[in-house]
């Protein structure tokens, strides 16, 4: 769906949602610029896409503007261009995971910073460049705990939490989308998100909440990364020029 040789840089791209980012910009005839801090994750897709010039690796804790700012210039200098930047940053730290009552404020310093004052930092590095050629696009990813509140009903009697600091930073990434919207009118850019449901990764999960989950849902209930990927690329695309500011909400119902 994206234009061919597009370059898309996608943070967080050896990750469980970015790695299906990846894969599918390729499938399109896109590069993708996999930017991540995993070594053996790189390692594993480096295997996977072994001589192929649509896959270009920086591997690097992007956690500071500088940083981020010197990975643009090298991914500019390689490809001459980037065309979308595609955030799938999903950085825990130290604290992270507690019942609400049990959050300190040492871990809260680190921790809203990665999670939301990362992503301010890297959209405002993508923007000064965008805003340069007159073009751009910017997918953030959020969440439907973003949207609303937890169903703690699911979370009865297990040994599971839904972080409050991850619905904090979710909502951010919401608003984050809507005000750069709007404060880059008429520039050519467009910034839109997404709010994926529960994502399936290699983590065992309790049966009893799988089944709570999905009776929240319409069809499927907790969801493969595959599945929102399209997403992703209908927004990166020329199809959906007109779609600005907006969050989109891939839950298979479970926020109804």
């Amino acid at each position: 769906m994206i234009k061919k040789n597009s370059v898309i840089y996608v943070a967080g791209g050896a990750g469980r949602i970015g790695s299906q980012v990846v894969n599918e910009i390729v499938n399109s005839g896109g590069i993708a610029i996999i930017a991540d801090n995993n070594k053996k994750k790189i390692n594993l897709i480096k295997k996977y896409y072994k001589n192929s010039d649509r896959v270009y690796f920086i591997q690097s804790n992007l956690n500071s503007k500088n940083r981020i700012n010197n990975s643009i210039i090298k991914s500019i200098k390689r490809f001459k261009k980037i065309d979308g930047f595609v955030n799938c940053l999903y950085p825990i730290t130290k604290g992270w995971g507690k019942k609400f009552e049990l959050v300190r404020e040492e871990d809260l310093k680190n921790t809203l910073f990665y999670q939301i004052g990362l992503p301010l930092l890297f959209a405002q590095a993508f923007l000064e460049y965008f805003s340069k050629i007159k073009n751009g696009k910017i997918i953030n990813i959020s969440s439907i705990q973003g949207v609303q509140a937890p169903k703690f009903s699911h979370y009865k009697n297990l040994n599971m939490v839904s972080p409050i600091e991850y619905s904090i930073a979710k909502s951010g990434i919401i608003s984050l989308t809507k005000y750069l919207s709007k404060y880059y009118k008429n520039k050519k850019i467009r910034i839109n998100c997404i709010s994926p449901g529960g994502i399936k990764d290699n983590t065992e999960l309790s049966k009893t909440f799988l089944k709570r989950y999905r009776s929240d849902c319409n069809s499927k209930g907790m969801l493969d990364a595959h599945d929102i990927v399209g997403t992703i690329l209908f927004l990166l695309s020329d199809k959906s020029k007109f779609i600005n500011g907006q969050n989109i909400i891939i839950d298979d119902g479970w926020s109804l």
